[in-house]
Parts: C-alpha cells; structure tokens; sequence
C-alpha cells in the first residue's frame, strides 16, 4: 500500500511539472507572425532511409509561426517516427486577441478550434492560417529542442514536407497545401533546424 502510494505521489509530481513546464505563453494583442509559411515544391522527390522508414522529400519549407498547442506521442508508428505534433498559427491566428476568443485542442494526431458564433475572424482564414504538424525530428538536437517548446511560442522551423513508406506496407502522406481540412490535411514536416524566436 505505502508503495503504491509514493507511485501516485510520483505520478502526480510528474504530471504537475509538465502542466507547469508546458503552461502557455501569452503576448500583447497584434499580429506576431505576419508572414505565410514559404513552401517550394520540389520537381524530383528525393528519397533517403531514415531508420526503418523511407521518407521522401515533396517539398523545401520554411515556416514562422506561433505554437497553438503542442503534444507528444508515445505509442505507435507514427509516434516512433514522429513523437510531437504542434499546432501552428500565423498571420491573425498569431494575435492574443483573436485566440482569446477561441479554444484549441489536440488529439488523436488531429487539430480542434472551438468558438462562439460568429467566430472571431472568417472560418476559411483560420484554415489557411493554422495547421497542425507532425515533426520527424532530422537528428536528437533536433528532437531535444522540438521538446521544449511551449503553447505560446514563436519558432522558425526550416525542413521538408515529406512522405514516409514502412517495408510493411504502411505509408504516411503530407499535405502540401494549407488550404485543406480533414483526414490527410496535416503536414509532415522533416525538421532540420528550429529556432525559438520569442519566449522563455
């Protein structure tokens, strides 16, 4: 019994310092990241083995953007291949002002708004200006500092948009473009370099 409770005990200490380290920035209103994602696709895909899988390269991308909602994968494929998603905004889905008035969810490798009606800016420039990303880290620097972001945060990630094919049949395809929703409207983002731009 008195071991089971220091377990809990651990438990909870763990989940308490996550929910700290992981509290959300908040910034002034105003537009953060004016700029849209730079995505230049490639006319010759480029494969290479990463591990047991073969990504292959779509398209060169550059993105800034303020971290929405972060969260980490433990299990399953996708979760060996890419351990962390973040949802990403830019453009008026950078401004404290226009999240204030939404609520943003992750789940499931899937990306939620919620809001009151009339949302806070037109339903088709949230899509255009957020999106959630699945990051396949190109090394552990990589991978460490993919960890530490936070909600709240302004980062630069430079990389691709790749497929992955599994010598088991299974496959993983990115969107290239930030107009779609729904089932296959996730980027998947090789990530070669990050770069925290504002926060602490």
């Amino acid at each position: 019994m008195r071991k089971l409770l220091v377990i809990l005990l651990l438990v909870a200490a763990y989940v308490g310092y996550n929910q700290w380290r992981y509290r959300p920035l908040e910034h002034p209103p105003g537009v953060l990241v004016p700029l849209a994602p730079v995505q230049t696709n490639l006319r010759r895909p480029e494969a290479f083995d990463y591990e047991e899988f073969q990504v292959t390269r779509r398209a060169r991308f550059d993105i800034q953007a303020r971290i929405l909602g972060r969260e980490t994968y433990f299990m399953g494929t996708e979760a060996d291949l890419s351990p962390i998603d973040l949802a990403l905004g830019w453009g008026r889905m950078s401004d404290q002002a226009v999240l204030d008035q939404m609520s943003i969810r992750q789940s499931g490798r899937w990306y939620y708004t919620r809001y009151a009606l009339p949302p806070p800016i037109p339903e088709p420039e949230i899509i255009r200006s957020s999106a959630n990303m699945h990051m396949i880290p190109a090394d552990s620097f990589v991978e460490r500092e993919l960890k530490k972001l936070r909600p709240g945060d302004v980062i630069r990630i430079n990389g691709y948009l790749v497929d992955v094919d599994h010598h088991s049949g299974w496959r993983w395809r990115t969107s290239l473009t930030r107009e779609d929703t729904g089932q296959g409207a996730c980027e998947i983002v090789y990530v070669e370099d990050v770069q925290r731009l504002t926060g602490i």
